[in-house]
């Protein structure tokens, strides 16, 4: 399921789930939530760069969804409706990254450079790949914080999560062509980036991951026993969305995007979350008119 495909058959599903709970009936909510739960978190995640402040950001958004869904009238999808909230809220939220690399690209750039390259033997990067795919992910993330919060929202939804500009339009609550013409900015920020600085798309540039390693985990920058963006129990974008036959891109940017698509994607979350004890609260099941 990719609530920003083009599958009418997605809404339904949604439409369905809404009517049997505002009918009272409490699974039938917890099966709504438990479907975009994955997408709101990881749209958080990326748009703060860390867990902590991602999972705070979901359940906030997850519950103003939650409160106002009884004003739902069905004219439009609950994707667009849902993730309206969602966007009000990543956008307005003050909280700052646990986190970041720099807050913009200069300052990254910067930050890359004062990192002191140290060779690896071959044996050394095979050892040491984990770690290095953790430098490459946090540098990834570094990358998306230096833009804009809009531009952020806008790439996430569009690039990563592979939004039509029909959809990303409707959720950003602008015209196709605003939207097309700040997704292409922002990727064109991204790539500029790159192209000067990373060494997975030209390797003519001094910054290779498996050269920062060392440096960096000396540094306490990233921690081989505790890893944040690379675990095993998470996917990628690339792995947890279907294709969309809609979705086109400019062959030419296809390197960068696929490097941005090897995002971590978070996909399991507990069973008894904050949703699970939302609704066995009494004055929400009122609230909720949920049997």
């Amino acid at each position: 399921m990719n609530p920003f495909s083009i599958n009418d058959g997605e809404d339904a599903i949604d439409r369905s789930l809404i009517k049997r709970t505002l009918e009272g009936e409490k699974s039938a909510l917890n099966d709504l939530i438990e479907r975009h739960q994955p997408f709101i978190y990881n749209i958080a995640w990326k748009m703060v760069g860390d867990h902590a402040n991602a999972s705070d950001l979901c359940q906030e958004a997850l519950i103003k969804i939650i409160s106002n869904l009884a004003k739902f009238n069905f004219q439009s999808s609950f994707r667009t409706w849902a993730y309206r909230i969602v966007r009000n809220h990543f956008l307005n939220d003050q909280k700052k990254p646990a986190f970041a690399l720099a807050s913009n690209f200069q300052e990254l750039g910067d930050a890359l450079d004062s990192i002191p390259n140290v060779a690896l033997t071959e044996e050394e990067q095979l050892d040491r790949s984990e770690e290095t795919k953790e430098i490459r992910l946090t540098c990834l993330s570094g990358m998306l914080l230096c833009l804009n919060k809009e531009q952020r929202m806008i790439y996430i939804i569009g690039e990563m999560f592979r939004a039509n500009h029909t959809i990303g339009s409707e959720i950003m609550e602008m015209s196709k062509a605003n939207f097309r013409m700040k997704l292409s900015k922002a990727r064109k920020d991204l790539i500029n980036f790159m192209q000067r600085k990373c060494g997975l798309i030209d390797q003519s540039n001094p910054c290779r991951c498996h050269k920062k390693v060392t440096v960096a985990s000396d540094a306490g920058m990233i921690n081989a026993k505790s890893l944040l963006q690379n675990r095993q129990d998470f996917t990628t974008f690339r792995e947890a969305l279907a294709e969309d036959a809609d979705y086109l891109s400019d062959d030419s940017e296809l390197k960068y995007l696929e490097l941005h698509r090897s995002h971590s994607f978070k996909t399991n979350f507990d069973k008894k979350n904050f949703i699970t004890q939302l609704l066995e609260n009494a004055d929400w099941k009122n609230r909720l008119g949920l049997n």
